[in-house]
């Protein structure tokens, strides 16, 4: 195993007032009334419409060697495992390395197309953790969300690198990075001005 130890990285879209998923989630639209059609909403927009421009941001987004999800980004499905669900990616995910996708009820490994394997996790965020550090092998690890997950990590001092897709619209209510997170100190080491969205990277500071 390399001696290198990789950062833990996060990127997660969110409305100027700090949304990342809006009111009233469901199946068909999984991050809620943000005012916007398809899969991703208004809130993902920049990446389906714009990709060209927002190519950096993209690539960085999958270049983790080891991913950690909450259950609800994973998918819909609550309480036990009783319904098939593999995800809302189809059979070959973007994310071609482990995931490990944190949940109270217990499944077995489901690997995919492409290389990626979902791993369910049922005894919390740092244990998650560390199966996906040592599954990255001295690379980064990246916390995809959503935000409740992304904010028990800030919360636990576990983030490294946060990385802001701020969207120029505001929500009002809904699922709110920042929520239940102690005071942080945050660096800004980077800032780009898209068409669609602003970027914006954090260093996390203990």
């Amino acid at each position: 195993m390399s001696g290198r130890r990789g950062r833990v990285t996060c990127d997660l879209s969110i409305s100027v007032d700090g949304y990342a998923a809006g009111l009233n989630q469901s199946e068909e639209r999984p991050f809620g009334d943000d005012g916007g059609d398809g899969w991703g909403g208004r809130l993902h927009a920049w990446m389906f419409e714009t990709p060209e421009e927002n190519r950096t941001e993209l690539g960085r987004m999958t270049a983790a060697k080891a991913y950690v999800l909450g259950r609800n980004m994973f998918g819909p499905v609550r309480g036990a495992w009783d319904r098939e669900w593999n995800g809302w990616w189809g059979e070959d995910p973007p994310f071609h390395a482990p995931v490990f996708v944190l949940t109270h009820h217990p499944r077995g490994p489901q690997p995919m197309k492409g290389g990626t394997t979902f791993h369910f996790v049922t005894d919390g965020i740092e244990s998650a953790l560390a199966r996906a550090r040592e599954a990255a092998e001295g690379g980064d690890v990246s916390v995809q969300g959503g935000a409740t997950t992304v904010n028990q990590y800030l919360a636990a001092g576990l983030i490294d690198e946060l990385r802001l897709h701020i969207v120029p619209f505001t929500l009002g209510a809904g699922t709110r990075l920042f929520d239940g997170v102690p005071a942080l100190r945050l660096e800004q080491v980077e800032s780009r001005a898209a068409s669609a969205v602003t970027h914006v990277t954090y260093r996390v500071r203990s």
